[in-house]
């Protein structure tokens, strides 16, 4: 394949050129109109900024996939209105063809409501049929008393709230959908990533997903649309060492094996990510907790690394961090903190120090930011500190967390930049980062000879862009969210294509 007439981001020659990919890599760059094309497909471009292609490092997609179906609960302000939203969403189930035994609806925020989450508010809405309200940052849910019953929950019978360890198991059995079926949710999700410029994702769904990620690559029958990383978590290891899995290893062409994933905090808008001081605005000293003991996530740290797999930690609270960093530390692991959404001010030097990559998801800082002023305001310059990461040396990456926010780099990128959106003041905008930075920080390669084929074509330029609009950072904002990907090959193979 030749992509001809493109221009290399940040290119100050604005030289147009021929990029030759050939067995998954980068064959050539030379002069537009000079490679020879005979054997090649050719896809002109037509003078757009190509550069390379993007990848999400923090994912849940099955629960993403499935997440793009359900009843969304993004703009409920109170218990109350999320409840009408449901039932709603109850009438009409009942109402079609083939309605469904559980009606879910996802990313109610009620970190600033109101009032109490209670069963009796859902079930005088919603009945007998079981309704499961699952909270945006994807740790807790909100289920009527007719779920608990239909899943056997024992308690929560007069809020129906279930947190944590408890409510991942039971979003397990939630998620319990037939293999047809979610594959072609998925495919749908990765299709659509794909149109997004996204080549690769590093998945951390909460089950053993490699066997489903063979299945999903033998039955498309083609190179898949993204490159698949996908974790293990603590409940499956032994049975994943058993298997001969460890990190690196490929299960199928474009699928291997990525981290061991724990989960050692909650997180902030349930009021569980383990903290150093308490939660401002919640009654008595509330510091969050750790899911295990430190001496249990240091077993499983060390018996994760003994076994081949490097390591994705969760910690978002600063006391979660410091416990993470000081494992780190003692057992000379290394590996990557997930999300880092809270660091106390002596341990940023650590993670260049120690070798800690830092896992971010900027659009957090963007969801969360109302809240951090409540709970953390006494905090909030620690909180989603980007650039304090970066000039402390640390390596950075970037993701979404889908489905906690959408998977989508340039809603991504928008937000570590601009610190915005839906045209408020930048929050906390010396914690941001350059363009520049936010893009190298979402890829994995460069578009040089010998790297792989994974590029994209833009229909504007993101430094052009930031540049122009740079004196309105909400404009600049929705311009990344909404920028146009007329192109992406991923692996030398074209996964979406649009007006080339």
């Amino acid at each position: 394949m030749i992509v001809t007439r493109a221009r290399r981001l940040g290119d100050a020659s604005g030289q147009s050129v021929d990029i030759v990919l050939r067995d998954g890599l980068i064959e050539a760059i030379v002069p537009a109109g000079s490679a020879l094309t005979e054997g090649h497909e050719v896809i002109d471009v037509d003078d757009r900024v190509v550069m390379p292609g993007l990848w999400d490092e923090h994912v849940h997609f099955s629960l993403w996939a499935q997440h793009r179906r359900q009843v969304s609960l993004h703009h409920a302000d109170s218990a109350a209105q999320a409840a009408h939203i449901m039932a709603d969403a109850v009438e009409a189930n009942a109402s079609s063809e083939h309605p469904d035994p559980v009606v879910i609806g996802a990313g109610y925020r009620d970190g600033l409501w109101k009032e109490a989450k209670t069963t009796q508010v859902l079930d005088a809405l919603t009945g007998d049929t079981a309704v499961v309200l699952i909270s945006v940052d994807v740790h807790s849910c909100w289920a009527n008393t007719a779920a608990l019953d239909r899943f056997g929950v024992v308690g929560h019978r007069d809020d129906g709230v279930i947190t944590e360890r408890e409510w991942f198991a039971l979003s397990q059995r939630l998620s319990d959908v037939d293999a047809t079926t979610i594959d072609g949710w998925v495919l749908d999700a990765a299709h659509h990533a794909a149109s997004r410029g996204v080549v690769g994702i590093v998945d951390l769904e909460m089950t053993l997903s490699a066997p489903d990620w063979i299945r999903r690559v033998a039955s498309y029958g083609a190179r898949y649309p993204l490159t698949v990383e996908c974790g293990v978590y603590p409940e499956d290891l032994e049975t994943a060492i058993a298997q001969g899995l460890r990190s690196g290893l490929e299960l199928a062409p474009g699928v291997t094996v990525g981290p061991f994933k724990i989960i050692t905090d909650g997180s902030l808008n349930t009021r569980t990510a383990q903290c150093v001081e308490p939660y401002l605005g919640v009654e008595g000293e509330h510091y969050g907790a750790l899911n295990w003991p430190p001496e249990d996530i240091e077993a499983m740290l060390v018996a994760a690394d003994k076994a081949g797999f490097w390591l994705a930690v969760h910690a978002i609270g600063d006391k979660a961090n410091q416990t993470v960093l000081d494992i780190f530390e003692k057992n000379d692991l290394h590996g990557r903190i997930e999300h880092a959404q809270l660091v106390r001010a002596e341990d940023f030097e650590r993670f260049a120090r120690l070798g800690v990559t830092a896992s971010v998801q900027p659009d957090h800082a963007i969801d969360d930011r109302d809240v951090t002023d409540v709970y953390w305001a006494d905090r909030a310059e620690r909180a989603f500190a980007l650039r304090s990461l970066v000039e402390h040396g640390a390596q950075v990456v970037l993701g979404s967390d889908a489905p906690v926010s959408p998977l989508d780099p340039w809603i991504t990128i928008a937000s570590a930049v601009t610190r915005t959106r839906e045209g408020r003041a930048p929050w906390h905008l010396e914690q941001g980062l350059t363009i520049s930075e936010a893009l190298s920080f979402s890829t994995r390669s460069t578009l040089e000879v010998g790297q792989p084929a994974d590029l994209i074509a833009l229909d504007a330029d993101p430094l052009w862009l930031v540049d122009a609009l740079g004196s309105d950072l909400a404009k600049a904002s929705d311009a990344l969210r909404e920028l146009p990907v007329a192109l992406t090959v991923a692996a030398g193979a074209i996964t979406h294509r649009h007006n080339v």
